[in-house]
C-alpha cells in the first residue's frame, strides 16, 4: 500500500515504519508530514517519540519535516523535542520559566525548523522573561524564524519589545513586517500604535491591513489622517478595515474631539465609493454590542449612503431605531431623515403605526416622517393622531403634522 492509503486510513504504525526504516529520505519526509495530521489518533505518543527520533537524529528536510509535524501536533509534542535536544528532564509539572529556558536554548539550534519551533514554544508559554531573548534572533539569518520570534512576541505582549519590533518594520520581507505589525498591534502601547502609523502605504496589502487595524486602538487623533488616506486605498480589504477603525477611534477619542473629526471622516467618506464604506457600515450596525460604535456608525450610515434604495443600510438603521439606546435611536432617526426615499417612509410608518411597538421608537418614526412623507403619510398620522393615546406619540404626531403642513398644503 502506498503513503496516501496509510495516511486515509489512519494507519499510524505503517507511518512509523517508513519514518524509521524506509531507504528515501523522500519517503520518510512524507511520512513525517502525515504523521504530523494525525493530531487525535490513538497511537498518538507512538507518532510523537517517532517524530522526535526524526527530529533528533536525522538532517536536511526529513528532520525539518518532523519538526513541523510536532510543531502541528501541539505544544505538549513540542516540548518533547526541546527537552530532549536540549538535553534537559522536566516532568509534566515543570514550571513555565524551566521549560522557557530549555527553549531559549533552542533558538540558536543549527536547524532553522527548530529555532521557529522554539519561538513558538516560547509564545504559548507567554513567559515574560523570554521577550529579550526572542528579540536577539529578530536579526536571524532565516526570515521565518524572525517572522515567528514576532509573532511569540506579540503573543505574549510584553512591551520590551516594542523597539526590537520596530525594527522589523523595515525587513526586507513582506512576512516579516507583517508578524511585527501584528505583533505591535496586540502590544498595543501608545510607542507600539505611533509605529504603525508608518505602514498605512506599506508595499504588501496585509502588512497595510494590518497597520490600519490597529489604528482604530489609538484614544486620540493621530491616526485620522492616515486612515482617510487608507479609504483610497487600492485594496478593498484595506478600505474596509479602515472603516471598522474609524468607527472604533470616534468610540475611543474624547467627546470633545469625537464632533470634529466625525466631521472630516464624512468629508472625506463622501468622496469615496459608497459600497466600500456603506457595507462595513452596516456590518458594525448589525454586529456591534459597544454603544459607542453603534451611535457612530448610525450617524455615520445616514450621510454617506447616497443610494435611497439600499435596503440594507436602511433596515440596519430602523433596527437600531426600535432596539438602540436613546442617544443611538435618535441617530438612526436623523440618518433616516438624511436618507429619505419611499422605503424609509414605508418602514418608518410599519414602526408608527404599531401599537405594540415601543413607545420612545414610534415616537422617533413619526417625528422622522415629518420630514419625509408626503400628503398620504399626512393623513396616515391624522389617523394615527385620533386613534392612539400614547402621549408621547401624540406630541410627535403634531409635530410632524405642523411641518408636513408647512409643504404640502394640509
Amino acid at each position: 500500500m502506498s503513503l496516501y492509503e496509510y495516511e486515509r486510513e489512519g494507519n499510524a504504525q505503517e507511518l512509523i515504519g517508513a519514518l524509521r526504516r524506509s531507504e528515501n529520505p523522500r519517503v520518510r519526509q512524507r511520512a513525517a508530514e502525515m504523521l504530523g495530521r494525525l493530531e487525535d489518533h490513538d497511537d498518538r505518543d507512538d507518532i510523537v517519540r517517532a517524530l522526535v527520533q526524526a527530529a533528533d537524529e536525522e538532517e536536511g528536510q526529513v528532520a525539518a519535516e518532523a519538526i513541523d509535524a510536532l510543531d502541528q501536533l501541539g505544544q505538549d509534542a513540542l516540548e518533547q523535542l526541546l527537552t530532549r535536544m536540549a538535553n534537559v528532564d522536566l516532568d509534566d509539572d515543570a514550571a513555565d520559566w524551566m521549560k522557557a529556558k530549555a527553549f531559549v536554548r533552542a533558538l540558536s539550534a543549527d536547524v532553522p525548523e527548530l529555532r521557529m519551533a522554539a519561538a513558538n514554544a516560547l509564545g504559548e508559554l507567554e513567559v515574560e522573561d523570554a521577550v529579550p531573548e526572542l528579540a536577539k534572533v529578530f536579526d536571524d539569518r532565516d526570515p521565518r524564524v524572525r517572522a515567528r520570534a514576532a509573532r511569540a512576541t506579540g503573543v505574549i505582549g510584553d512591551a520590551r519589545a516594542t523597539d526590537p519590533l520596530t525594527g522589523l518594520l523595515s525587513d526586507p520581507k513582506a512576512g516579516v513586517r507583517r508578524e511585527a505589525a501584528e505583533a505591535l498591534g496586540n502590544i498595543g502601547n501608545r510607542q507600539a500604535l505611533q509605529a504603525l502609523l508608518e505602514l498605512y502605504d506599506d508595499s504588501d496589502e496585509r502588512v497595510r491591513r494590518i497597520a490600519v487595524a490597529g489604528f482604530g486602538s489609538f484614544d486620540n487623533d493621530r491616526p485620522v489622517e492616515a486612515l482617510i488616506n487608507a479609504l483610497g486605498d487600492e485594496s478593498s480589504a484595506v478600505r474596509r478595515t479602515a472603516v471598522y477603525s474609524l468607527i472604533q477611534l470616534l468610540a475611543n477619542v474624547p467627546t470633545e474631539k469625537s464632533h470634529e473629526i466625525r466631521e472630516t471622516v464624512v468629508e472625506r467618506l463622501s468622496e469615496t465609493d459608497d459600497a466600500t464604506v456603506v457595507e462595513p457600515l452596516v456590518e458594525i450596525l448589525r454586529q456591534s454590542t459597544q454603544p459607542a460604535q453603534v451611535r457612530n456608525t448610525a450617524w455615520l450610515l445616514g450621510r454617506v449612503t447616497e443610494d435611497q434604495t439600499n435596503h440594507d443600510a436602511i433596515d440596519a438603521l430602523v433596527d437600531v431605531l426600535q432596539e438602540g439606546d436613546q442617544m443611538a435611536q435618535q441617530f438612526a432617526a436623523t440618518s433616516l431623515a438624511e436618507i429619505g426615499g419611499s422605503h424609509v417612509e414605508r418602514k418608518l410608518l410599519e414602526i408608527a403605526e404599531d401599537t405594540d411597538g415601543d413607545s420612545t421608537a414610534r415616537g422617533h418614526a413619526v417625528f422622522t416622517l415629518g420630514k419625509v412623507g408626503d400628503e398620504e403619510t399626512g393623513r396616515r398620522i391624522e389617523q394615527l393622531l385620533d386613534d392612539t393615546e400614547d402621549e408621547q406619540v401624540r406630541q410627535k404626531a403634531f409635530s410632524a403634522l405642523s411641518k408636513l403642513g408647512g409643504h404640502s398644503g394640509m
